[in-house]
């Protein structure tokens, strides 16, 4: 079997394991990163991720120390306005707008919306210039031994990686976490996701907007024109049987179900992608640190897609755990080290994942009377600046 050793093994390849990666790799530490699946880095290739990040303000700073921002500005869709419409009347019209602008925050919009499949694309192209970086694309890993020292990976091709640290990046089913002996505490909804573009005559101005009604959120966020037409990126949810229903539907059904679900605010949807669908779930480890393992992103935590909560918290993860090891590199992944990574986050995940568990729990609300209680909560929120200011600093992660 053959031996190599590296600072620090990334376990993933998906867009949180290649930040980890380069973020590691721009510090000056040595990186191997592996996954089984190499990531699909072009729009309409059978299995591209169609869904899409928004990077908002904090998670840009990540991203720059890491060497990637310079790759995907120009790529980003900036996102200075988030609308929130009640639409829970009889119909589906909008009776409650609210607009939340960064402008009340700074000169910097809330975040910069990018298509998943393209942050790869660029993501990857920046890690092959990258010496201290080594991809193994179509590995997985296979056992974990760990003790005071080091830890060894067994990988999928028979050979093993010694490493200082372990970052467990793979996935809510993560393979190196449950290697690790730690659990996870899981909600099902019983909803499904529906993710893909959009073109619409209607200009969406750099709004991103979330539609209440039932079932869950509908989300339009902004894109570079597609084909010469404003488009955005849509995530629908649903009741999971609904959300089936939906995406069985013929193309022009489909289309027609979802301009009448968006109360029609940008005019006809025109479906600009194929249909993706996956559940939702909320999912929080109780530990995000074992002896030279740190579990980051989903592998630590999962929630629904709402407030664009998702890779900024994954972010935040790196963030912390990037400053720790920089601070005293010569006790990379030591037990002090990952006690500390566990105890500055495990807080803030927990919190955060209980409070998008309630607001997507208000969007699924089918009830008439629960649906005006959830205006009356907007409206209420909405009115009281001071707090409406802190609810924006929230999601953005500055409190």
């Amino acid at each position: 079997m053959t031996d190599q050793f590296y600072d620090i093994l990334v376990s993933g390849g998906g867009i949180a394991g290649l930040t980890a990666a380069a973020a590691f790799a721009s510090a000056g530490f040595s990186v191997q990163c592996v996954d089984p699946t190499p990531p699909i880095t072009t729009r309409d290739e059978e299995g591209a991720d169609l869904r899409t990040t928004a990077v908002l303000q904090p998670a840009r700073g990540l991203l720059q120390e890491a060497g990637l921002w310079a790759r995907l500005e120009d790529h980003a869709a900036p996102l200075q306005i988030m609308r929130i419409v009640d639409a829970g009347g009889a119909e589906p019209k909008p009776r409650i707008v609210k607009d939340f602008n960064a402008s009340d925050l700074s000169d910097l919009p809330f975040g910069w919306n990018l298509p998943n499949w393209l942050l790869r694309r660029e993501m990857m192209a920046a890690l092959t210039d990258m010496p201290n970086v080594n991809l193994r694309l179509g590995v997985s890993t296979t056992n974990l031994f760990t003790r005071t020292a080091e830890a060894r990976v067994g990988l999928s091709d028979g050979s093993q990686t010694r490493c200082k640290l372990v970052i467990a990046a793979d996935g809510r089913h993560s393979p190196m976490r449950e290697a690790a002996g730690i659990p996870v505490k899981t909600i099902r909804y019983g909803q499904k996701a529906l993710a893909f573009a959009v073109t619409h005559p209607v200009p969406h101005e750099n709004v991103s907007t979330e539609i209440h009604r039932t079932g869950g959120p509908f989300t339009l966020v902004p894109l570079p024109d597609y084909q010469g037409s404003p488009s955005s990126a849509l995530v629908w949810m649903e009741r999971g049987p609904r959300a089936q229903d939906l995406y069985d539907l013929p193309v022009p059904a489909f289309e027609a179900a979802m301009t009448e679900r968006s109360c029609e605010l940008f005019g006809p949807l025109t479906l600009a992608s194929r249909r993706t669908i996956w559940p939702i779930i909320s999912q929080v480890a109780p530990r995000l640190s074992a002896q030279r393992i740190a579990l980051v992103a989903e592998a630590a935590h999962v929630v629904p897609p709402i407030g664009a909560q998702g890779l900024n918290m994954s972010l935040g993860d790196m963030r912390v755990l990037l400053d720790l090891a920089k601070a005293d590199p010569a006790n990379l992944g030591d037990a002090k080290m990952l006690d500390t990574y566990h105890r500055k986050r495990h807080t803030e995940v927990t919190l955060r994942v209980k409070g998008i568990d309630m607001l997507n729990r208000a969007s699924m609300m089918s009830a008439r009377p629960l649906r005006d209680a959830r205006a009356m909560g907007l409206n209420a929120l909405y009115s009281l600046g001071p707090v409406r200011k802190t609810l924006m600093q929230m999601g953005l992660g500055a409190r």
